[in-house]
This record gives structure tokens, C-alpha cells and sequence, in this order.
């Protein structure tokens, strides 16, 4: 399988988990009936309740992949998220409302239910932000770095960076460039050599001619397929169409 195809598997995969996520939420906000639908038949109940996270839940997730990766901070970015998607949820929820509860269309009331629409994608961006981020912490603590994985590399630094924590090795002609938190150095070796003694590191092939290192990739920025990736220390590195399927399926969207 071709990097590409990696990356569609990828995508498709995550999507069926978020229509799990929203379909579940839906499943006990209908059970609950909040907003006083407890009251509506439990069938009907639950098909609006479905309707209206899976609904609701898709403009997120399209909102948040268009505006979200600009916002680093977590919560800033559940609740701008929210705020921009609230005003088109509330149409249509409104029309929902109409069609399947058959509630009176009353335009004055449009303030509080978008404020009840506010709740619930608060609800629905915050579990989602949480589940994922839940599943990138969990890859990364049960595939830590092996103490021994970056010791063969480590020896060929200079004593003053080779304690350092390392974050990236770029190839240079028939060098390559270690970066690292004490500076970085040339070392002389070919490309291919080093990301095989760096093999068990915990790390990721961003670029035919860019390693990083888990732990110091700061921020992705994705562009038709390639990307850009923000290191610690300011650093700047491409990412390749084959390699983002790897950075994509560690939770980097």
C-alpha cells in the first residue's frame, strides 16, 4: 500500500469512529430527552436526537478541520470551534424541530435555541477533542523510546550535544545535520544510515531528506496532501505526501 492509499484507509478509519462517537452521544442524549423531549414518543426521541448530533456533529468536525489547526491552545480551540459552528447548527436544528417534532416555526425564539445548540456542541467538540487526544497520549506511552534506540546515533555527536535531547536530522549532501537542543552539528554520514540506526527511536520520516523526533514535533500544518511541520526550537520541516499517513495516523490533522 502506497502512501496515499495509507492515508485514505486512515481518514475513512477515523471517520467511522467519529460517526460511532456522535451516533453513540445521540443514543443517550435520547435515552436522557434534555430540552424537554422526554415527553416525545422514545422511537422519534431518538432518531431526532440521532439526527441532531450526527447533523450537528459533521459541521464540527468540517469547521474544525478548517479553523482549528490555527489555534494551538486545547480548549481554545473546543470553544471557538463551537461558537463558529453554532449559527448554521441552530438552522438546523430549527428545521428539524419543524419537520420531525413538529414544533410551531417561531422565529423569535432562534436566541435560545441557539444557546441550547451552544451546550450541546460544546458537549459534542470537547468528548471528540478528548477522545482523540486520549488515543494519541495512549500511542505514545505504550511505544516509548527504547533506551538503547538512539545510543549508536548518539555516539557520533560531539560530547557537548550528545546528551542533548535530540529533535531532528536533516540530510546535507553526503552529510547529515543533527538538531538538537544544544545546536546542531554535521555529521558524516549518509541519510539512509542514520534513520536505520535510529530504526527503534520514537520517531517519524517526515521528508526523503527530514527525520524528527516524536517528542518534538510542535504543530503540522496540512496542504493538499503535504504539510509543514513546527519543531521544538523553532525549526521548520516539509512533509512528503508518502510520510504523511504515518504523522496523520499519530493524530497529527
Amino acid at each position: 500500500m502506497n502512501g496515499a492509499s495509507a492515508s485514505r484507509v486512515v481518514r475513512w478509519r477515523r471517520f467511522s469512529l467519529e460517526l460511532a462517537l456522535l451516533g453513540g452521544l445521540g443514543l443517550v442524549l435520547g435515552l436522557l430527552g434534555p430540552y424537554r423531549t422526554l415527553d416525545v414518543p422514545p422511537l422519534l426521541r431518538t432518531a431526532y436526537w440521532l439526527l441532531a448530533t450526527i447533523g450537528s456533529g459533521l459541521v464540527g468536525i468540517l469547521i474544525d478541520a478548517t479553523l482549528g489547526p490555527r489555534i494551538r491552545a486545547f480548549w481554545l480551540r473546543v470553544v471557538m470551534v463551537s461558537l463558529v459552528m453554532t449559527p448554521p447548527v441552530t438552522l438546523y436544528v430549527y428545521g428539524l424541530n419543524a419537520w420531525l417534532l413538529d414544533l410551531p416555526r417561531r422565529w423569535w425564539l432562534l436566541p435560545q435555541l441557539a444557546w441550547q445548540v451552544l451546550v450541546v456542541a460544546l458537549l459534542l467538540m470537547a468528548l471528540r477533542a478528548l477522545a482523540w487526544r486520549r488515543v494519541v497520549e495512549t500511542r505514545t506511552l505504550v511505544v516509548p523510546p527504547l533506551p538503547e534506540a538512539e545510543r549508536a546515533f548518539r555516539m557520533r555527536l560531539s560530547a557537548k550535544r550528545r546528551a542533548g535531547r535530540l529533535i531532528a536530522v536533516e540530510a546535507e549532501d553526503h552529510y547529515v545535520r543533527v538538531h538538537t537542543d544544544m545546536g546542531s552539528e554535521l555529521v558524516a554520514m549518509r541519510f539512509a544510515e542514520a534513520i536505520e540506526e535510529l530504526a527503534l527511536a520514537h520517531g517519524y520520516r517526515l521528508h526523503r531528506s527530514w527525520w524528527a523526533a516524536a517528542d518534538a514535533i510542535e504543530a503540522v500544518k496540512w496542504k493538499r496532501g503535504t504539510g509543514e511541520a513546527r519543531l521544538a526550537g523553532g525549526l521548520m520541516a516539509p512533509v512528503s505526501r508518502s510520510c504523511a499517513a504515518a504523522l496523520r495516523d499519530a493524530g497529527w490533522r
